[in-house]
């Protein structure tokens, strides 16, 4: 394992999207960017599908037999507010990464530029314009309506001054192959942009932390009921919707599996950390997965990225 860099100025942005409006939703990333930097962050995360939203609660009239033309109408309206990896409005982002010399893990909805198929995917970036694309290898339930398997960008590993840095979405950190491939790569920080308010999630990402033995930085959204826009046609499954759709819950878990920061719930802010990287190969001491805690001979994971 190489040196590692001591310390990780990180900032975890807990915000609510400017629900199916993309151009707002990019504007807000660039100001929490520029306030994020100036707090000294070096890597700013931001949660699953920020832009243009996480659209909970909703079904696109999607039914067996379906012709509900008011779902397809507000589909439409999410798909023109999803962007393409290498659009206009990711190079703002990349831009501003330049800019401020930061990295930078944010969530979008992937709109395919040769296809009308979404994805639900992530993108690193580096301070040097380096954009590492991930897309979610499957989306959860009937998120599957909304948008496609992964074809590509499977399990993209950046290297920072930290150590390696991947991330998987949301449930995908449920699929325990999808992990082993991550550290087989050396990862020393995990990230986890999700919408997962759930009790539950809150001992997944302990877990994972203690698995892995590298940080988790877990960054969920907050959003309400008011947040949808008007004009949406699904205005009776929004209506029964809690206040609160999403409480958010984010925070930083380190190679012990202990919480380094506060757990964020039931407002949108910021948790700024600095995380000890000594931690990650300390732990490692008893438990390695990929490393002295393995069986290469009696189990392989083999990973086809092409």
């Amino acid at each position: 394992m190489r040196d590692l860099r001591s310390e990780c100025p990180i900032a975890i942005v807990q915000a609510a999207p400017i629900m199916f409006n993309k151009d707002a939703c990019v504007e807000k990333v660039l100001r929490y960017l520029d306030e994020c930097a100036d707090h000294g962050a070096e890597l700013v995360v931001f949660p699953e599908l920020f832009i243009p939203c996480y659209p909970f609660g909703l079904t696109f009239g999607f039914r067996v037999g379906s012709r509900d033309q008011g779902g397809r109408e507000d589909w439409k309206k999410y798909y023109d507010n999803s962007i393409l990896a290498e659009g206009p409005e990711m190079r703002r982002i990349v831009n501003k990464a330049m800019e401020r010399q930061i990295y930078v893990s944010v969530g979008y909805s992937e709109r395919e530029a040769l296809n009308g198929t979404l994805y639900n995917s992530n993108m690193m970036i580096a301070p040097d314009g380096t954009a590492m694309n991930h897309r979610k290898l499957k989306p959860t339930g009937s998120e599957r309506v909304v948008w496609g398997d992964a074809d590509r960008d499977y399990f993209p590993v950046m290297e920072t001054p930290w150590g390696p840095m991947g991330n998987l979405i949301c449930w995908e950190s449920y699929m325990p192959l999808a992990r082993v491939a991550l550290y087989q790569k050396g990862i020393t920080l995990y990230i986890s942009p999700n919408t997962n308010d759930n009790p539950e999630w809150q001992h997944t990402i302990r877990h994972i932390a203690i698995e892995g033995h590298c940080y988790l930085v877990n960054c969920n959204m907050f959003f309400t009921r008011e947040m949808y826009p008007e004009d949406l046609n699904a205005r009776d499954e929004i209506a029964k919707l809690p206040d609160i759709a999403c409480r958010g819950g984010s925070s930083v878990i380190d190679p012990f599996g202990h919480p380094i920061t506060e757990t964020l719930w039931d407002m949108e802010g910021v948790i700024y950390a600095v995380l000890d990287m000594q931690k990650v190969p300390a732990s490692r001491m008893e438990f390695d997965a990929c490393g002295h805690y393995s069986r290469p001979d009696v189990l392989k994971l083999s990973v086809d990225e092409q």
